[in-house]
C-alpha cells in the first residue's frame, strides 16, 4: 500500500518533485511539547465517539451518512434477482476464461477509487446534520477562480459528477496514485471530526483540495509542491495554498499517521458503497501475460519458503505443503496455472 503502511511524519518536499501536466479549462515519551501543542504521544483517547480515521473498529462517516442509500441499494440489487434484469450479466469465472477485478487493497484501480471516494464526499454534503463553517474553507473568502463565486454558491448541493471531474482533474494533472484518494479521505473525515465543521456546498473544493495536498505530501515518494497547484488552479495563489495547507495541519493537531488497518477499513468500505450505488470494479479476462506474472510472483514466494525450510532444517525433498510458517501450522493450497 504505497510506500508505507503507516505515515506518521511530515516533512518538506525534496528536491526532486513531480513533473505537473498543464491543462487548459520528534519529541520523546513524556516530554512537553512546545508552544502548548500538545504531541501525538501525549493525547489521552477520547471517552466518547471514537475517531474513525484513528480507530479500525470505528465506523466511517461516510458510510453512517450513506446508510439509507447502501440500504436501498442492497434491497435493490436484491429484489432483481427475482424479476427480470435488463441489465448486462455478470462476468463469472468458468474453466475456459478466468476474471479477475483488477482493484486491490494494496494497488486499488484509480478510476473507480476516486468515483467512490467523489461518492463519498457526496453523500457527506448531502446528509450533513449541520453548517459550521471555517473561513479558510470558504470558497466566497479564498476563491479558486478569479471569476468568483455566484450569490447562492452556498445554496444548491454539488452532484456527484460534479466532485468527482473536480478531484479526477487534481489527480490527472499531479498524476496522483489510487492510494493518495483514500488517504484525502481518511484526512478529509478526520478533519471533519477534529475540527467539527461540516463539509457543504460552500467549502468542500477547499476542504477537498487541502486534503488532497496533504495526502499527495505525506503518502507518495515524490512531492506535489504547492507552486504545482497553481499550474492546474490557474488563478489560486502560492500564498493562499500555504495558508490552506497551514491551517490543515493545524486542524488536525498536526496527527496525519494513517495505521494500516484504517487504511484497508476505507478501502473496503468504499467498495461496499460501490456495489450499493451499481459502481462496479471492472473484471477483466486473465491474460497470458498477466498469468505468467501471477506464476512468477507465486514461483518467488515458492523459492522463499524453500529456503526458510532448508534454513530450518528441512530435508531438501520435504515438500512444501507439510510446511509450517512461524510455527502457526498454516497450510497453502496449490494453485494451478494452465
Amino acid at each position: 500500500m504505497g510506500n508505507k503502511n503507516s505515515c506518521c511524519s511530515y516533512s518538506s518536499p525534496q528536491t526532486s518533485h513531480r513533473v505537473i501536466i498543464p491543462i487548459e479549462d520528534g519529541l520523546q515519551e513524556g516530554e512537553s511539547s512546545v508552544n502548548n501543542l500538545q504531541h501525538i504521544s501525549e493525547r489521552e483517547t477520547d471517552d466518547g465517539d471514537a475517531d474513525p480515521s484513528q480507530d479500525p473498529m470505528a465506523k466511517t462517516i461516510f458510510m453512517e451518512r450513506s446508510k439509507a442509500a447502501i440500504e436501498n441499494g442492497l434491497i435493490r440489487r436484491k429484489s432483481q434477482h427475482q424479476i427480470a434484469d435488463l441489465r448486462p450479466l455478470k462476468k463469472s469465472s468458468s474453466c475456459s476464461t478466468i476474471y479477475l477485478d483488477d482493484s486491490t487493497v494494496s494497488q486499488p484501480n484509480l478510476k473507480n477509487t476516486v468515483k467512490c471516494v467523489a461518492l463519498a464526499i457526496y453523500y457527506h454534503i448531502k446528509n450533513r446534520d449541520s453548517e459550521r463553517q471555517i473561513e479558510i474553507f470558504d470558497e466566497k473568502q479564498h476563491p479558486l477562480t478569479r471569476d468568483g463565486v455566484n450569490d447562492e454558491y452556498d445554496k444548491h448541493n454539488p452532484e456527484h459528477r460534479q466532485i468527482y471531474k473536480f478531484v479526477r482533474t487534481l489527480f490527472n494533472a499531479a498524476q496522483l496514485t489510487a492510494e493518495c484518494a483514500i488517504i484525502t479521505l481518511v484526512y478529509l473525515e478526520r478533519l471533519l471530526t477534529y475540527a467539527e465543521l461540516d463539509i457543504a456546498p460552500s467549502n468542500w473544493k477547499r476542504i477537498v483540495l487541502g486534503a488532497i495536498l496533504l495526502a499527495s505530501k505525506v503518502w507518495d515518494d515524490q512531492a506535489v509542491w504547492n507552486v504545482d497547484y497553481c499550474q492546474i488552479l490557474k488563478d489560486i495563489t502560492v500564498e493562499d495554498m500555504n495558508e490552506l495547507e497551514r491551517q490543515f495541519l493545524e486542524l488536525l493537531q498536526f496527527n496525519i499517521n494513517v495505521p494500516s488497518s484504517v487504511y484497508a477499513k476505507y478501502y473496503f468500505d468504499l467498495r461496499t458503497l460501490a456495489e450499493a450505488n451499481d459502481l462496479s470494479f471492472p473484471s477483466e479476462p486473465l491474460s497470458k501475460d498477466r498469468a505468467q506474472k501471477l506464476e512468477a510472483m507465486s514461483r518467488v514466494m515458492e523459492d522463499k519458503y524453500a529456503a526458510e525450510a532448508l534454513k530450518n532444517g528441512f530435508k531438501k525433498w520435504s515438500s512444501l505443503d507439510n510446511i509450517n510458517t512461524n510455527g502457526a501450522g498454516v497450510r497453502r493450497s496449490v494453485a494451478i496455472l494452465s
